[in-house]
């Protein structure tokens, strides 16, 4: 009995032994380098990382950078806080890369929490770092976009195409939450757009075409953004067509056809009224047929009362010949 516990211990021993072995086989180059460099990360905290789920080679590395540059003093960059932006989705190399970047630049104000936020919310806080130290040209309008240029019109009615590059800087303290270039773009846009829009002529923007850059500079459009608009530059400016003779022409076409309807009308109503009176004229004409309709009746009506004597019918018989013959006789006068 007592052998076998003997013997049952010695193969415990064994395999503690051997996974003791490959534990420190696994973790002796990262602990060796840690060493050397004086990140200061111990074997064991080598160990937990890779029970938690953590890269170690990743930390390692980080922290090594971290302390070549001299930034583990100065930001307090523990071993916890990279395992916990590490866990938390953070890119742990490119955040130190960003904290070395802005303390090497010197002029860009850069801690440790600010990247870490910078980081977990989505934003490629390397590049936002190196934008500042390096401002980027934006195009306006992009160059994927839609329209090639930005068309305006000025006041005397004449159209300018104008292509603009804008210099910015990240600002890295709105770098989170702040509006991304499509409302540097959209907002720079819209300032030109009113800067030559508010000019008197084309001829005033073709002469000084810096009046743009100055207007558009001065009305803060960078705010509430992730940029600091350094310079507005015009690259370039041509003219367009001629939009308010255009405009004029069109007033003139819509007006002339409101003419045309309304003269169409008239004529229409016109047309109505004539029609109308021949409606009245055939009328007239149909109650006289109807009246000398009633004249034999009433003749004969007065030859059976005695009212109407033969004698009296022949010279009325002879009235209406003497008159048929003198407008017979008039007729040809009043031709000639």
């Amino acid at each position: 009995m007592g052998s076998a516990v003997f013997i049952g211990g010695i193969v415990v021993c064994i395999v503690l032994g051997l996974i003791f072995l490959v534990i420190f086989a696994r973790f002796f180059g990262l602990w060796i380098q840690s060493v050397l460099t004086g990140a200061g990360v111990t074997f064991w905290e080598l160990v937990r990382m890779y029970l938690r789920k953590v890269r170690p080679g990743t930390i390692v590395r980080a922290k090594i950078m971290a302390v070549q540059a001299g930034l583990q003093d100065e930001f307090e960059m523990t071993t916890n806080a990279l395992e916990a932006h590490f866990l938390a989705g953070g890119d742990v190399p490119r955040m130190v890369q960003a904290l070395i970047a802005a303390n090497k630049a010197k002029t860009i104000e850069l801690d440790f929490r600010l990247a870490t936020a910078i980081d977990l919310a989505g934003r490629n806080v390397l590049e936002a770092v190196q934008t500042s130290v390096y401002p980027k040209v934006i195009d306006c309008p992009a160059k994927e976009g839609s329209r090639p240029t930005l068309d305006a019109v000025a006041k005397n009615g004449i159209q300018l195409k104008v292509r603009a590059r804008v210099t910015v800087r990240a600002n890295l303290q709105q770098l989170i939450g702040g509006a991304t270039e499509e409302t540097i773009i959209a907002r720079v846009g819209e300032g030109i757009v009113s800067a030559i829009g508010s000019a008197d002529t084309h001829e005033d923007v073709l002469e000084n075409p810096d009046r743009i850059s100055k207007t558009v500079l001065s009305r803060r459009l960078d705010s509430q953004t992730a940029f600091e608009i350094v310079s507005i530059d015009i690259a370039d400016i041509d003219v367009g067509d001629n939009i308010g003779a255009r405009l004029q022409a069109d007033q003139a076409e819509a007006d002339t056809r409101v003419a045309r309807a309304r003269a169409e009308g008239r004529r229409a109503m016109a047309a109505a009224a004539e029609q109308e009176e021949i409606a009245r004229i055939q009328e007239s004409r149909a109650q006289l047929v109807n009246a000398e309709s009633e004249v034999p009746k009433a003749m004969a009506d007065s030859f059976r009362s005695g009212k109407l004597g033969i004698l009296d019918y022949y010279k009325l018989r002879n009235v209406q010949a003497d008159t048929e013959m003198r407008l017979a006789i008039a007729k040809p006068a009043a031709a000639n």
